[in-house]
């Protein structure tokens, strides 16, 4: 059995029935840390349960947090429940409800919110082929089946719920695939019930990676994640996987002491735009690590867990990081801290941890121990876990106040002029404008807790506020405005010409490139743009705009004719070698003296072609064609006798 497998099995404990609140307040720290037990996972009536050790909470339009267990429930088949900020608990599924467990079975991985309002999930086993399931669940309970795996022409077995693309589109990965048993990288698209089309983009083939977590979707449009083991070393990989489906291995763990091994949880993107994540061992104490990694691969191991002796510190970080709305990066592990039974933590990206709270620190473990789910922070600023287990065995839901202000969440932070975004958060009926980086948007407050806005004409890249009656709520995340190139004229030119690109939030555009090479540029107006035709542009390519929220380029082609400067000797007789010099000559097919064409010539580079003038030459000016167009010299060449 694989890796996180084992992980999982061996961390399944029992629930704690009935409800126990503990309140401890850690003030050793600069700012007071409130960690609360608000509510204890009962022991179902018909099996001995743990909590989804591997899952993760999402917050819903409703201000409730929503998640997985992965086996309890009526059928002890595992179920779907909605927890209050307050611990309330409410069962709201139960898998394996339908006939041979059609619905699924074991939701290990937790639930994701998609831009309808429903949440996102997996199932370890059970559907048609007793292969996996990945589900839609209204909140209220109303469960749609919409892909079953067969575990051998698609995918099957996955472990973690699906996540919504920039493009609408579901990706999620699987632990198993026809090609071999080390995952798979996949893509749903729901264009109705169930959905037309199942995809593995990635079959997984150990050497770059097996078993792989779920990835994160950069502000680049790629894919970024960690396989569990693998690579060179069979230790773990970083990876890349493009929006065409291309892995790259961007790093292999090498393991104990100068790296990490077994990277566990989902990797996460900073405000840096560097990616952060944990390995479960290695490190310089083999007991876990913090990494970071560049988008091209540039790895930093951050901090090596040193939980022995009187050091204070986590031990075997079992879940991945989060971004907090400050900007720092939140965690949690197995073990270590005071008790050496779990410990939450903090690490900036610099890699300065900080221990926010030991668990089992009460007589009798009352406040839980052993936490392996991943944080998940409310939009009210209040951090949300669950332990693996407390003094009876059971599990505790717990909340982590670090005093951190509310904010808004959005759902979908990358979208066009005039696109509807989500946006979560609280107060929301008093709310009185929202604005995108400055730009004021129309909206509409549809709850206290959800609300959407229209992304304004010139609006740009950064944070979305909503202001309120009595306070100001800023996004945790910039949103990224997308450009749009809809023209740009003249259609053909040679390297100097100035074109004039139209388009779409244009304001923030920080390079240009026509033809595959840099251009410089003037902002005129969000709408457009003027770039001047480097030397080396290649005729045949698009006009690209890369501004603060992502890239747009052109459908047409522009046409950059070849241009003639100068060219020496300027007389000769036939059969004299000329050198031409100018622009765009790359792809040469013709060269002409006064009309006639020369027989024997050679594109050196971009910038010079040589030609012998050839017989019956005229005294007349010097032309070079290529698929561009022709390019004809303001001077003649003298033909001599």
């Amino acid at each position: 059995m694989k890796q996180t497998k084992d992980l999982h099995a061996n961390l399944k404990l029992a629930f704690l029935a009935g409800i126990m609140t503990v309140v401890f307040v850690l003030a050793s720290l600069a700012n007071a840390q409130t960690y609360t037990t608000l509510y204890a996972y009962p022991e179902d009536t018909r099996n001995d349960t743990g909590i989804g050790l591997a899952g993760l909470m999402t917050q819903g339009q409703d201000g409730n947090l929503y998640g997985t267990i992965g086996d309890d429930g009526s059928n002890a088949a595992g179920s779907a429940f909605k927890m209050t900020t307050a611990g309330q608990f409410t069962r709201i599924y139960s898998f394996c409800s339908q006939p041979s467990c059609a619905d699924g079975s074991g939701p290990w991985g937790g639930l994701t919110l998609n831009t309808d309002g429903n949440l996102y999930g997996t199932t370890t086993t059970g559907g048609k082929s007793a292969a996996g399931t990945v589900f839609k669940l209204t909140p209220n309970g109303t469960l749609t089946t919409l892909w079953s795996f067969d575990n051998g022409t698609d995918a099957g077995a996955p472990w973690y719920p699906p996540f919504q693309g920039l493009d609408g589109k579901l990706y999620g990965v699987s632990n198993t695939v026809y090609n071999g048993d080390y995952g798979a990288f996949i893509r749903l698209t729901p264009t109705k019930t169930p959905p037309d089309t199942e995809k593995v983009l990635v079959d997984f083939n150990y050497t770059n990676g097996n078993d792989p977590n779920l990835p994160t979707q950069g502000t680049d449009g790629n894919f970024y994640g960690t396989a569990v083991s693998g690579g060179t070393k069979g230790l773990g990989v970083v990876y890349k996987i493009t929006t065409a489906g291309k892995i790259i291995v961007l790093h292999n763990f090498v393991g104990y002491p100068s790296d990490g091994t077994y990277p566990l949880g989902a990797l996460v993107e900073g405000n840096d735009g560097d990616f952060y994540g944990v390995t479960y061992q290695g490190g310089a104490n083999n007991i876990g690590a913090i990494f970071k990694i560049t988008r091209s691969g540039t790895f930093t191991l951050l901090h090596s867990f040193a939980s022995s002796g009187t050091t204070l510190d986590g031990a075997y970080p079992r879940s991945g990081l989060i971004l907090g709305s400050d900007g720092n990066l939140y965690g949690t592990t197995l073990h270590g801290g005071k008790a050496n039974d779990g410990a939450l933590y903090e690490i900036t990206p610099e890699g300065a941890v900080t221990i926010l709270y030991s668990l089992c620190s009460l007589k009798g473990c009352a406040d839980g121990f052993s936490t392996a789910t991943p944080l998940t922070q409310h939009t009210n600023g209040k951090f949300y876990g669950s332990t693996s287990g407390n003094s009876l065995g059971g599990s505790y839901f717990y909340s982590l106040d670090l005093g951190l202000k509310p904010f808004a969440k959005l759902v979908n932070w990358s979208a066009k002029d005039g696109a509807k975004i989500e946006i979560l958060g609280q107060g929301f009926t008093g709310a009185t404008g929202v604005s995108f980086n400055g730009v004021a948007a129309s909206f509409n407050n549809v709850s206290d807790t959800y609300m959407t806005a229209t992304v304004p004409v010139g609006a740009l890249t950064g944070p979305v506020t909503v202001t309120t009656f009595t306070s100001t709520l800023t996004s945790d995340r910039n949103f990224l405005v997308t450009p749009q190139v809809t023209s740009f004229s003249p259609a053909s030119g040679v390297v100097g010409t100035v074109i004039s690109i139209t388009g779409v939030s244009l304001t923030q555009t920080t390079g240009v490139t026509i033809g595959g090479k840099a251009a410089s540029f003037t902002v005129n107006s969000d709408s457009n743009v003027t770039a001047t035709v480097p030397a080396g542009a290649k005729t045949g390519a698009t006009i690209t705009i890369s501004t603060a929220g992502g890239t747009a380029s052109s459908k047409a082609k522009l046409v950059i004719v070849p241009s003639i400067a100068s060219f020496t000797p300027t007389s000769g007789p036939v059969g004299t070698s000329v050198t031409i010099t100018g622009n765009s000559f790359t792809g040469t097919n013709k060269v002409t003296f006064g009309g006639i064409v020369a027989t024997s010539y050679k594109a050196i580079n971009d910038t010079q072609v040589d030609a012998l003038v050839p017989t019956g030459a005229a005294t007349g000016p010097i032309a070079v064609t290529t698929a561009g167009g022709t390019g004809t010299s303001t001077t003649s060449f003298t033909v001599t006798q």
